[in-house]
């Protein structure tokens, strides 16, 4: 990945930012070219995304494709050495569908359920 990929998360979510926070210290030490955009701080329509969109899943900006959940998850651990293994192990034809499932029926949900919450407080 030779261009600028951009991570966009939730950071008011305190699972999503501490785990967003791993990745952008490793791409910062690894000198990555990975930029991270949290929801709360900024406008999202130059990406084509609103504010709710993205507190429902993880999205990657990459080579002007935007990926969303499972996608973007495999396509930032593929170029992150650390997590390289992961996208190894989430991408492989009977793992991929299962976490597919998994993060788009129980962890997506589950996670902006949580953050629907923390609106309303």
């Amino acid at each position: 990945m030779s261009e600028n990929s951009t991570v966009i998360y939730n950071g008011s979510c305190p699972i999503c930012s501490a785990e967003v926070s791993a990745y952008r210290r490793q791409a910062l030490a690894q000198g990555l070219p990975l930029e991270f955009t949290d929801l709360t701080q900024g406008d999202l329509a130059h990406f084509g995304l609103t504010a709710d969109q993205a507190a429902r899943r993880l999205y990657l900006v990459q080579g002007g494709q935007t990926y969303s959940g499972l996608d973007a998850f495999l396509r930032l651990w593929a170029v992150m050495p650390r997590y390289r293994w992961l996208a190894r192990l989430f991408g492989l034809p009977l793992i991929r569908p299962v976490a597919r499932r998994i993060y788009d029926h129980i962890a997506a949900p589950l996670l902006y359920a949580m953050h629907r919450r923390r609106q309303r407080r």
